[in-house]
């Protein structure tokens, strides 16, 4: 969306005041601003406001992070520095603000490092702004988990304050962008592309069509039946920036870690505004199929909504 001449609906407009007070604020040593908590469903322009409101802050002790990113960083320098203390006052230094998109807890293990995180950034003052698609109570929603995140759910409450962005519309379903990200296609069929190139990824060699110049090609069953992490899609986008995905099924047919997978690789390349190309069983609207499976499912199908749609030779 662009920043500048974009109209806010009535919850962006909110939000943005919000944003603004608090931007006119950073760095001051005194009475440093409370952080912000902008939650909605996808496509309601949370990112947009973030990423405005963060240019606006004229201070150069910020930060602004991928959720999934800042994990993979922070995992990577808890391993160097030895305690997650370290590694985060390596990683933020002296900051006054860090903004975090796309904050989630769904896994039990990475809830008790959100934590100390979190303990340590409101330790040390830094105004927090993040953006979600939960509001703070459905935080780590699995009954089994939810009451031993429940204190840090209240620490959230006590340092940020909770703005929905969650108008009517999913912008992203309005069309209009035809670069980086959506410049790619939503294609019902098979891909023409052959052939075989074997890329190193999680400590082992996974079989692509192409890997070569930027452009990666690989079929779904080999990018998302194998055990990879966000931080090892991360690392991938390192060496290309031009993605196909071919022989995607509808997802409720594969096992729902498949299906996270595939949640995390949208997610990375969408926030490295990289072209995506899909190759598809079914048209987009039915590809979730029951997206209560699997936690952001939807925000997924929401950004895949800005590829260019076409049919090819119908699979099946």
């Amino acid at each position: 969306m662009d920043t500048q001449a974009v109209v806010l609906d009535a919850d962006q407009q909110i939000a943005a005041e919000r944003l603004a007070g608090i931007a006119t604020r950073v760095g001051r040593r005194w009475r440093r601003p409370r952080g912000l908590y902008l939650w909605g469903g996808p496509g309601r322009g949370k990112t947009m406001l973030m990423d405005r409101f963060y240019a606006s802050v004229s201070s150069k002790h910020k930060r602004r992070y991928h959720f999934h990113s800042f994990f993979a960083q922070l995992n990577a320098a808890i391993h160097e520095h030895g305690t997650l203390d370290k590694a985060a006052d390596g990683l933020l230094g002296g900051v006054d603000l860090v903004c975090f998109d796309e904050f989630h807890v769904h896994d039990s293990g990475d809830a008790r490092l959100v934590e100390r995180l979190l303990e340590h950034l409101f330790a040390r003052h830094i105004t927090l702004v993040v953006t979600s698609n939960y509001p703070p109570a459905q935080l780590l929603p699995n009954p089994l988990f939810h009451h031993m995140f429940e204190p840090t759910i209240e620490r959230i409450l006590e340092h940020l304050d909770v703005v929905s962005v969650n108008g009517p519309q999913d912008y992203r379903r309005l069309g209009g962008k035809h670069t980086g990200f959506a410049a790619g296609e939503y294609i019902v069929g098979e891909s023409p592309v052959t052939g075989r190139a074997q890329v190193p990824v999680a400590h082992r060699l996974m079989n692509a069509r192409v890997a070569e110049n930027g452009a990666l090609t690989v079929d779904f069953a080999e990018l998302c039946g194998i055990p990879v992490s966000a931080a090892d899609f991360l690392e991938l986008a390192r060496e290309y920036d031009h993605w196909t995905v071919c022989d995607v099924p509808e997802l409720s047919t594969v096992s729902p870690d498949w299906v996270m997978r595939f949640v995390n690789l949208v997610d990375v390349l969408y926030d490295a505004d990289y072209p995506l190309s899909i190759y598809a069983a079914v048209p987009l609207a039915e590809l979730g199929g029951e997206s209560a499976r699997v936690p952001d499912l939807y925000r997924t199908v929401s950004r895949l909504s800005e590829l260019v749609s076409s049919e090819s030779e119908r699979v099946g």
